[in-house]
């Protein structure tokens, strides 16, 4: 099936992170951290922590700030201790927002996190104020110029929920959450690395914006990627450019 290309997405919010590279690096070291804290440091018998590692070397990460990261999760360092917090919100034209946050503070994050929400026209929630609009899928993602049919191919072999195929040539992979490792190393050995992958949270359905209400909410989003603790963003908006 086509759709709106969520390359496009995730290309805009790569290079906005990639601009800042200190955030970006920050990011992946946290991500590391606790994934190890949480399966162990061995990225053979730990998924989330060999998907950490993947992205850390997409951002060229050094290897000492990864076996740094990897050790203080896993307690062979002292260090700051990491804990997962997510908040859910809305934004301009009621567009339904989650941020998924790794915070050593946590009345810190809030604080963060709120005044990015108010301070663009949107409004933090409560828990699972719109986290029923969503749910928890893995999404592998491949560039334009990708094989298209052959990647498709061998994601149905593997498994995958579904598949949507894009005009500008990209191409992206569902996965049950449950299934989502396994796949992306299926595709991985079949020769077909991606470009991106990660477990999102994906809306059940969408929001179209436009114009000066996509940039409203784009400005929202650029608020809330610059909150230090910030790892993810979520939300069911679709931009129409």
């Amino acid at each position: 099936m086509a759709g709106h290309s969520k390359w496009a997405n995730i290309k805009h919010r790569k290079e906005r992170v990639d601009n800042k590279r200190g955030k970006a690096f920050s990011r992946a070291v946290k991500e590391i951290a606790v994934a190890a804290q949480i399966g162990g440091p061995d990225p053979n018998a730990n998924p989330r922590l060999r998907l950490a590692l993947q992205k850390a070397k997409q951002i060229n990460l050094p290897n000492d700030n990864i076996d740094k990261a990897i050790k203080r999760g896993s307690g062979q360092l002292q260090g700051v201790n990491y804990e997962e917090v997510r908040y859910e919100g809305y934004g301009p034209e009621g567009v339904a927002v989650i941020v998924d946050c790794l915070t050593d503070n946590r009345n810190r994050t809030l604080t963060e996190v709120r005044t990015a929400f108010t301070k663009n026209s949107g409004s933090l929630g409560t828990d699972g104020s719109v986290s029923y609009l969503f749910r928890r899928i893995g999404q592998i993602i491949y560039a334009p110029g990708c094989a298209q049919d052959a990647v498709a191919e061998a994601a149905i072999e593997a498994g995958a929920e579904d598949i949507v195929t894009e005009d500008d040539g990209s191409i992206e992979v569902l996965t049950e959450s449950g299934s989502f490792h396994q796949i992306l190393e299926k595709l991985t050995e079949a020769g077909f690395a991606s470009d991106a992958a990660d477990m999102i949270m994906h809306p059940n359905s969408t929001v179209a914006v436009a114009d000066k209400n996509a940039e409203k909410v784009r400005k929202m989003i650029g608020a809330l990627e610059n909150c230090d603790d910030t790892q993810h963003i979520h939300t069911n908006a679709v931009f129409e450019d």
